[in-house]
């Protein structure tokens, strides 16, 4: 636990850690700041802009990412100046306009008075992401930095600019986790499970093959995924073959029988 610091935001004093993002004191406290890029489990880098405050003290004067502002003590900062609300607005419209299908995205700009773009929107021909995509590239930095998988990476520049498994083909090393669907801030990633195979329609239809549970016969986990934990798992007693529902029931019949713990936690 680090130095505890005191920062002002919008008028209001709240008690961080020194160094801490900003951003994650002000969601932390319910101080609704609009974000994209923004992932607890990643280092922020601000690409999204749409997160900035007004530093008014502590820091160098100016407007800056919140998510990558760093905690001091006196730090004091704005939220909502009319500054800001126009730098936001313009933000939100560039990204309507970059990916109109996004109704996640749509909601978000409508929360912070914005409903339409000016801007041309995106051509949606040949778009495997079908124009939800912000190109925050959360999906991206989780797949290779937090797994280390590599799966997916950014293709092409400028407005032609999209992510997906090299040249578009099936990839051969994705192991059908879904990270990148629990990440992305915008429903961008599709997939679907059917029989034994995971579907990420997104990344050109890469198929993985799906495990089968030992007690329902369901299909339920990514046999790559599988494979890297039940190994370590088992030297704990646990069962990896069950589903979740399955597990549920067997430790509750277990501790119903026996009245302790069993090896299908």
């Amino acid at each position: 636990m680090g130095r505890r610091v005191k920062v002002t935001i919008d008028g209001k004093v709240f008690s961080a850690e020194e160094g801490e993002s900003l951003l994650a004191v002000a969601l932390r406290n319910g101080i609704d700041i609009p974000h994209l890029c923004y992932e607890e489990c990643l280092e922020p880098y601000g690409s999204c802009r749409l997160c900035i405050v007004e530093v008014v003290e502590g820091f160098k004067k100016g407007i800056t990412t919140s998510c990558t502002l760093g905690c001091v003590d006196g730090l004091k900062v704005l939220t909502n100046t009319p500054e800001i609300e126009k730098h936001r607005k313009v933000l939100f419209e560039l990204y309507l306009a970059q990916a109109p299908n996004s109704e996640k995205l749509k909601k978000l700009a409508e929360k912070f008075g914005v409903y339409s773009t000016r801007f041309k929107e995106k051509n949606l021909k040949n778009d495997p992401l079908n124009g939800k995509c912000v190109m925050c590239g959360l999906c991206v930095r989780v797949c290779n930095d937090v797994l280390g998988v590599g799966a997916i990476n950014f293709i092409g520049r400028g407005y032609r600019a999209t992510v997906n498994v090299p040249y578009f083909e099936e990839s051969d090393v994705c192991k059908g986790c879904k990270a990148c669907v629990e990440v992305c801030p915008v429903d961008a990633i599709d997939y679907s499970d059917v029989g034994d195979k995971r579907v990420m329609i997104s990344w050109s239809n890469t198929k993985v093959d799906l495990i089968k549970c030992s007690v329902c016969g369901r299909y339920f986990s990514p046999l790559p995924v599988f494979g890297s934990v039940s190994k370590k798992l088992s030297e704990y007693g646990v069962v990896c073959d069950v589903c979740p529902d399955c597990r549920k029931r067997l430790i509750a019949k277990n501790m119903t029988s026996s009245g302790g713990y069993n090896s299908y936690a």
